[in-house]
């Protein structure tokens, strides 16, 4: 093929106003408002990850607390025994018994009912008080209880003492040992009496409560989702780079090459990709699962649909005039693929390796609820703390911190990249420009 001196002018030209789009495109980036929530979204979860370690500094998987501990300030008894106290003037009685919920105030109600022989019109769960009263006077927990099963019974059970210990007026005393060693009380603690905070020396802070482990689940959830985005990250890289290699060379060198490429492809297309990734994972075996192998098997069972797209992109362009220039000026191989293929297609690139870096948290999550996640007791990862919540009932005891941290973590990760990915979609596919 033969061409011109001016016909080489023009595709000069037209290389040069494609690098000129090119960086207008790049420009206009940021000026897509998808793109700029999702980039904000993840810079800010980023920020999180890297920061919170730094005011932070307690081991996330340090076994601080108890089993599922709600989130709040917890204070040392002993230190509380020993400060100053003060008095003020709050009727704590009534306080107490405003923490009965609507919920277990319609059961006392029902029970009153069915089984307490009270009238519905003597019951009114607006009066706590009068409601309390009716409840410690008429709750038998050996009364005729036709039609409960014997889990209801407990129920109430559990509620009778959670009201005898909130209606309670005993006193309570606080003993030291004299010289002699015997114990020995003052007056009983006023109900009135009241600590400052700010005065009690040992205390710690649970955001988000504590996990089954009793590990603090904010400190945790900050490396958790750390090491899933490295996980990310890592088999973001390997399915990216496989996926380019092999659609770089199907797509421009073709023949055979690209026959025994998408023989390949279409056998991994064909298996889906979960299913060889748990096969593989279970394979591997539990002691040598580490972080980093979990994320190597992610990638090299993801690159498949990378690689179809890829090559469908290089078969458009491999015929293009400025390709055909650099094939009559010598220009070798991987030359041509590096400087006239690869520039054109680098924004697709970058897309897919955003989904890939998605798909990758998503597959270690799914990998770890199944039990055949990163097997470590040293890092924690998003899909570890999910696997740990649903193993000890944590939906079943309303232990919501322990989950749906995780949950939201994984959603706005994920959110933040699609997002970012959709915004360059609209700016580089000519058909979604605005």
């Amino acid at each position: 093929m033969d061409l011109s001196t001016h016909e080489l002018k023009q595709i000069s030209k037209t290389d040069i106003g494609g690098g000129i789009i090119m960086k207008n495109m790049i420009k206009q980036v940021f000026h897509s408002s998808k793109f700029v929530i999702g980039f904000v979204i993840f810079i800010v979860l980023l920020c999180t990850i890297i920061f919170y370690p730094l005011l932070v500094t307690d081991d996330p998987l340090s076994m601080v607390g108890g089993l599922f501990y709600k989130p709040g300030t917890y204070v040392s008894v002993k230190d509380v025994a020993q400060t100053d106290q003060y008095t003020l003037k709050i009727n704590t009685s009534s306080v107490k018994l405003q923490s009965i919920s609507k919920a277990d105030k319609e059961s006392m109600a029902s029970w009153l009912i069915k089984f307490g022989n009270v009238k519905k019109s003597e019951i009114d769960t607006n009066n706590i008080q009068s409601l309390v009263n009716l409840w410690l006077k008429n709750y038998n927990s050996s009364a005729d209880q036709t039609g409960l099963l014997s889990a209801e019974k407990k129920q109430y059970v559990r509620l009778n003492d959670k009201i005898n210990k909130l209606a309670s007026n005993e006193d309570i005393y606080i003993a030291a040992k004299d010289k002699d060693g015997v114990l020995k009380s003052n007056a009983p603690i006023d109900s009135r009496s009241f600590v400052n905070t700010k005065d009690v020396l040992n205390k710690r802070t649970f955001i988000l409560g504590t996990d089954n482990f009793g590990r603090d689940v904010l400190t945790e959830l900050a490396a958790a989702m750390g090491t899933s985005l490295k996980i990310g990250l890592v088999a973001g890289i390997i399915a990216t780079m496989l996926g380019l290699l092999l659609g770089l060379l199907a797509g421009y060198v073709g023949g055979t090459l690209d026959d025994f490429i998408m023989f390949i492809t279409n056998i991994f297309t064909v298996i889906p990709s979960f299913i060889l990734l748990v096969l593989i994972s279970f394979s591997v075996g539990e002691s040598a699962r580490g972080v980093m192998l979990t994320a190597s098997i992610i990638g090299i069972t993801s690159w498949p649909w990378t690689t179809r797209s890829v090559r469908s992109q290089v078969i458009s362009l491999r015929n293009r005039d400025h390709v055909n220039l650099s094939k009559l000026s010598g220009h070798s191989l991987p030359k041509i693929i590096l400087t006239d293929i690869l520039p054109y297609i680098a924004s697709y690139v970058v897309m897919a390796f955003i989904l890939q870096i998605s798909s990758g948290i998503l597959a270690e999550a799914q990998l770890s609820m199944l039990g055949l996640g990163p097997a470590t007791t040293k890092v924690s990862t998003l899909g570890l703390m999910m696997n740990w919540a649903i193993a000890n009932t944590a939906p079943l005891s309303g232990s919501w911190w322990a989950f749906l941290p995780v949950i939201l973590a994984i959603t706005l990760i994920s959110f933040s990249l699609n997002l970012m990915n959709t915004g360059l979609d609209q700016v580089f596919n000519p058909q979604l420009r605005d």
